[in-house]
């Protein structure tokens, strides 16, 4: 008897190292939602964290913004657009500063600089990296396929926008050049 459980104490005890052997190889980052609706990301104050799971059941148009870029003004059209489809839209801006280091800001500036200038009401995310190494893991949900499960997309400038469905999924990408206007945006919109 005492040898049998000498036994089973001896398997328990090699089995509980060998399976957190094995576990401790594995991979410990996250691996990436199928949704974008798994996702969250800091506030641009830092005090709190957006989670898109808030937003499901409605569009969200995600922007790379910057404070100095000759696009600065489509916070304009950005706004909006906002208030036109709040019922079935969210934009939000992400201050990104790696493109001609166009938003060198800190946060409460962005933040005053938006609202006073621009009437901003949608909300503005922690500066991040959009590119790189560093890419924020919502961006790189957003321009790699193996993520996203649509396309890989190269961002070349301030003011690109994804458009996500009500669902989290990705619908397209427009670069910085479309206006939020656009007709092509504004019917994915309105259709979906």
């Amino acid at each position: 008897m005492k040898k049998s459980l000498s036994v089973i104490v001896v398997l328990f005890i090699a089995s509980v190292f060998i399976f957190g052997f094995v576990n401790s190889n594995k991979k410990t980052s996250a691996p990436m939602g199928k949704s974008f609706y798994d996702l969250s990301i800091k506030s641009l104050d830092g005090k709190s964290i957006i989670n898109f799971n808030a937003f499901k059941g409605k569009k969200i148009l995600c922007v790379n913004t910057a404070s100095q870029c000759g696009f600065t003004r489509q916070y304009l059209g950005l706004e909006k657009l906002y208030e036109k489809y709040k019922d079935k839209l969210v934009v939000i801006g992400f201050p990104c500063n790696q493109f001609g280091e166009q938003e060198p800001w800190e946060p409460s500036h962005i933040e005053e600089f938006c609202k006073n200038r621009y009437g901003v009401t949608f909300p503005l995310t922690e500066k991040i990296r959009v590119k790189d190494d560093s890419t924020h893991a919502v961006y790189q949900w957003l321009t790699q396929k193996k993520n996203n499960g649509v396309k890989d997309v190269k961002i070349r400038w301030n003011f690109g926008k994804f458009l996500i469905s009500e669902k989290g999924k990705f619908v397209e990408y427009f670069p910085e050049t479309t206006e939020p206007d656009d007709k092509k945006l504004i019917e994915l919109i309105e259709k979906m």
